[in-house]
């Protein structure tokens, strides 16, 4: 499985792309935002470990241009640690973040996670979901249409759409979906979910002349309108 560490300190890709060698997978580096993009559009990817200070554009732009044509899993290695930070990395679609000074084995550990849940996680119902006159799943493709157009969704807002469309009008917990979409995560965090269901409501929102489907219970968890 071929990683892309993208850092401008030559000495952190060096550690990183040891470190990720050691534990057989095979990856390099890159140092400018611009040509992450470039790479991570030509595919051949499983994941991309990025820097959020690099020289040419922010590491928060390349994930927002790479999520453009692209659901690779992004890992943020950054030293800033102020939770807005961590909050705008999740809403642009990052699978998790990591900050500057780190373990390369806790790293890597990280990286092992994020595979996992992109390689072997299935929807909990395995016959698949039922389309309805809005919604279309393509289960296989993992993908799912509004009103005959495909939605532009990163991987886990459709991991949650399809949770909430298995049974249109159930109230799922916070803890649920957690367990359901982010499976092996090693931090389950409400914020998590709830930055998720924000930037899906979105896409939804645009899709559907303004309409919101998923239904906030407070205290409880959310829903989609059956």
């Amino acid at each position: 499985m071929k990683i892309l560490v993208v850092d401008d300190e030559q000495a952190i890709a060096d550690t990183l792309l040891y470190a990720l060698s050691a534990n057989g997978f095979e990856a390099d580096s890159c140092q400018l935002g611009s040509e992450a993009v470039s790479r991570a559009e030509g595919g051949g990817y499983a994941l991309i470990i990025l820097d959020v200070g690099l020289p040419d554009m922010s590491g928060f732009d390349v994930c927002r241009e790479v999520r453009r044509s692209s659901d690779v899993p992004i890992l943020f290695l950054t030293a800033r640690t102020e939770e807005v930070d961590r909050i705008v990395g999740l809403e642009l679609g990052a699978d998790d973040y990591v900050p500057k000074p780190f373990s390369p084995r806790e790293l890597v550990s990280r990286v092992r996670a994020i595979l996992r849940r992109a390689r072997n996680h299935e929807p909990a119902n395995p016959s698949g979901v039922a389309s309805s006159r809005v919604f279309q799943v393509d289960r296989e493709g993992l993908r799912i249409a509004c009103k005959g157009q495909w939605l532009s969704l990163t991987r886990y807002e459709t991991l949650l759409l399809i949770c909430l469309l298995e049974h249109p009008g159930r109230v799922y917990s916070r803890a649920v979906l957690m367990d359901k979409v982010w499976t092996d995560a090693e931090e389950t965090e409400d914020r998590t979910v709830d930055t998720h269901i924000k930037t899906l409501r979105a896409k939804l929102r645009a899709a559907l002349s303004g309409h919101d489907p998923i239904v906030t219970h407070r205290g409880l968890g959310y829903s989609i309108d059956p």
